[in-house]
């Protein structure tokens, strides 16, 4: 956008080269403009100025009404969403039968507020490598577990949480916190855990890191004895147990984690019987079309979604210029990789 102050410099440059002799449109080229665009420019003698900044444009149909907006930043500052982030409470409330706007206009609204920042405690995210072995096309067919620290009171003391996650779900089968980490309290969990979800002697892969628990001699038995198969990381790969990792990190940066620890066992306990049960039951999980665990777990994410689904088609029929193409895809995720940068190369993992 050239200044009308400079059109008129261009404009008195190029008549005094035309009066020197020159030709007007190589004088033009000399000053990096077309001759049409000169043309353009004059009205008679004078040169008029850029009409664009002051143009009027007609308002585009689907824009978003004041009232939307308000309705829009309203949801987000209630407690229930003030720590979700857009792609979080858009499908919660459209499991309510309610839709005001699309994420990208969630995201647009609250950066225009000065709200787009990470929601609650959440840090930048990282681009994780996947770890490399098995596929889950149903709960209880692929585990993976890990040891966290649990801090407490007294610095440098620490309780152990052992957690076991079923990466087709997402859902938490199985945790205890303990004073010690051992093989023999983890076998033990596998135990009960392999019990509670009835899959005894059925085909089940465990995945977890190279750390002493997750090799000692009496878990390996413990899992040759329920004829599950065992699977570890690549040594020195942290990455390759990212379900744990992940669910970890959810757990410490929950916006209830204690910054000062906890004072004994019992109250870890307590906490994470609180965590757990929100999380399984209450958490729509970003990688599961933000259904919870527990609803993808027992075979329920497929009804939810496609109920979903008809709230979004509502919507486009509604206001159809709103929407540049399809809707949401609400499909359920049928096949979960521990690496989908070799998913082409693998098969269904089953036990031996």
């Amino acid at each position: 956008m050239i200044p009308h102050s400079e059109r008129q410099k261009v404009k008195r440059w190029v008549d005094e080269a035309c009066d020197a002799g020159a030709r007007r449109k190589r004088a033009c080229d000399l000053l990096g403009i077309s001759i049409r665009t000169l043309q353009r420019w004059e009205v008679g003698c004078s040169v008029r100025p850029d009409g664009r900044p002051g143009a009027k444009r007609e308002e585009p149909r689907n824009k978003l009404t004041p009232e939307e907006r308000a309705a829009i930043i309203e949801v987000c500052n209630q407690t229930e969403y003030a720590s979700l982030s857009p792609v979080q409470i858009v499908p919660k409330l459209a499991d309510q039968g309610v839709f005001i706007a699309s994420e990208s206009c969630f995201y647009r609204v609250l950066r225009e507020e000065g709200q787009l920042t990470h929601r609650g405690r959440s840090r930048a995210p990282r681009k994780v490598t996947m770890p490399t072995t098995h596929l889950a096309t149903g709960p209880n067919q692929v585990w993976s577990w890990d040891i966290t620290y649990v801090p407490t009171h007294v610095r440098g003391q620490f309780f152990y949480l052992y957690m076991i996650i079923d990466i087709y779900s997402r859902k938490i089968v199985g945790w205890e916190v303990h004073t010690e980490e051992s093989g023999e309290l983890a076998a033990a969990l596998i135990q009960r855990t392999v019990f509670k979800e009835q899959c005894f002697h059925k085909p089940l892969v465990l995945h977890a890191d190279n750390g002493a628990p997750m090799k000692s001699i009496t878990l390996r038995q413990k899992l040759y004895e329920l004829n599950i198969t065992p699977s570890h990381s690549r040594p020195m790969v942290s990455n390759d147990n990212p379900y744990s990792e992940s669910l970890f990190r959810t757990l410490k940066y929950c916006p209830q984690w204690p910054r000062n620890g906890f004072a004994d066992v019992d109250d870890s306990r307590a906490w994470v019987t609180d965590f757990v049960s929100g999380y399984n039951n209450e958490h729509r999980h970003s990688r599961i079309k933000y259904v919870t665990p527990a609803q993808r777990h027992r075979g329920e994410d497929s009804e939810i979604l496609a109920r979903r689904n008809r709230v979004y088609a509502a919507a486009k029929s509604k206001t159809p210029e709103r929407w540049s193409g399809e809707t949401r895809n609400w499909e359920p995720i049928s096949t979960v990789a521990l690496n989908p940068e070799k998913l082409e190369n693998l098969e269904p993992q089953k036990a031996s």
